[in-house]
């Protein structure tokens, strides 16, 4: 580690750390930024940023590609400018922890930064942020401008998911066989990047995703991953970062099909489509997180009927239920498969949702001995 000292906005001296390639052009970009600044302000010109819209009139699908991405649309944020001088500062300031978090080689969570540059403005009564629900989107400012991952700033989300199966890795130097994690399996972190996160070996066939914890549990526990020879993972209802980004690397990498077992309701469709075509709200990451060629097994509008279960597990659809169904018939990746759309007017007209636990009503193990096992026919997936 290099000797060379640093000194933080808030006064205090720290080594730098040796950086690492990726590091080095997240740093280029964070200097490159500031230069701009600086530059503006040395020829008495008004600093200013444009920052890629984030909204759904600034995002499309690419046909070509099979996934979300953002459009060119920006706003202009100016230091000058009274309304915007404010969030000015405070994207200048995240982008300033971000630097401080590089040269020093640690992480922090998206709250830890918040602590990290909060405070009162010298000579005012003026709070830099005042909640964390105002850095936050500052953050994703950042990152977007930057064209950087969260994870490239060294920020991690919150970690939720578990991971289990034949595949040996590297975590941060340690060596971890997931298939010898116990009943609680690998968790898997927030930041999943070739620098933390290296694939030493895999056996698996494919990747199981399923929604929740509870499944997940039931799988393992009825060690489906070593009888079907694949990964299973979960991200505790919609998969944080870490979760998308992992199952994004283990497809490209290690070229493993990725498939879903989730709940036959709107908010499992959505998932689903986060994992198949990015989100709306993350677009500048689709090419990094999503994945085109992800299936979805489970559970279908018909399996009601199909499966024989009991009228007691339905769950009736409120009006929400309904709006949200609707608008994700009409997102452009779903609203020409025809498929699709008779699966989600199929859990319409039945007006009722249906859990993945509900298979529980068969047998506690029906949904690993017999379900899943059917579903992973070819004719029995959605796309």
């Amino acid at each position: 580690m290099s000797t060379r000292k640093t000194v933080t906005h808030k006064g205090v001296s720290k080594v730098k750390a040796r950086l690492t390639s990726r590091d080095k052009r997240t740093m280029a970009q964070l200097v490159g930024l500031a230069d701009a600044v600086e530059n503006a302000a040395g020829r008495r010109r008004d600093p200013h940023m444009d920052i890629p819209t984030r909204s759904l009139s600034n995002v499309r699908y690419n046909k070509t590609k099979r996934f979300i991405e953002m459009g060119k649309n920006s706003n202009r944020r100016q230091l000058f400018n009274l309304s915007q001088a404010k969030s000015f500062m405070q994207t200048m300031l995240a982008a300033s922890g971000a630097t401080q978090l590089i040269e020093q080689g640690k992480t922090t969570s998206i709250r830890g930064l918040y602590y990290l540059l909060k405070h009162t403005i010298e000579g005012t009564k003026e709070e830099t942020f005042g909640e964390q629900s105002e850095c936050d989107p500052v953050i994703e400012d950042v990152e977007v401008l930057l064209n950087s991952l969260r994870e490239e700033l060294h920020l991690y989300a919150q970690k939720r998911g578990d991971m289990v199966g034949d595949l040996v890795l590297i975590d941060r130097g340690d060596e971890i066989d997931c298939s010898r994690m116990g009943s609680g399996g690998y968790g898997i972190p927030s930041i999943v990047e070739p620098e933390a996160i290296r694939f030493k070996s895999c056996k698996a066939r494919f990747v199981l995703h399923v929604e929740k914890d509870t499944v997940w549990q039931r799988f393992n526990e009825d060690k489906f991953w070593r009888k079907h020879n694949c990964i299973l993972t979960h991200g505790g209802g919609q998969p944080p970062r870490g979760v998308r980004r992992l199952l994004h690397r283990m497809h490209a990498e290690l070229n493993l099909p990725v498939y879903c077992l989730l709940d036959n309701d709107p908010w499992g469709y959505y998932i689903y489509s986060v994992i198949k075509q990015g989100s709306i709200n993350l677009a500048y990451e689709s090419q990094r997180m999503a994945i085109p060629d992800a299936k979805f097994l489970g559970l279908r509008s018909k399996d009601f009927e199909r499966c024989g279960l009991s009228a007691s597990v339905k769950i009736n659809l409120s009006d929400t239920d309904r709006r949200r169904a609707k608008q994700i018939a009409a997102y452009p990746w779903f609203a020409h498969k025809k498929p699709w759309q008779k699966e989600i007017k199929g859990m319409l007209d039945n007006g009722f949702k249906l859990e993945v636990e509900a298979l529980i009503s068969r047998d506690i193990s029906y949904v690993t001995e017999q379900y899943t096992p059917e579903r992973l026919n070819k004719k029995h997936r959605l796309d």
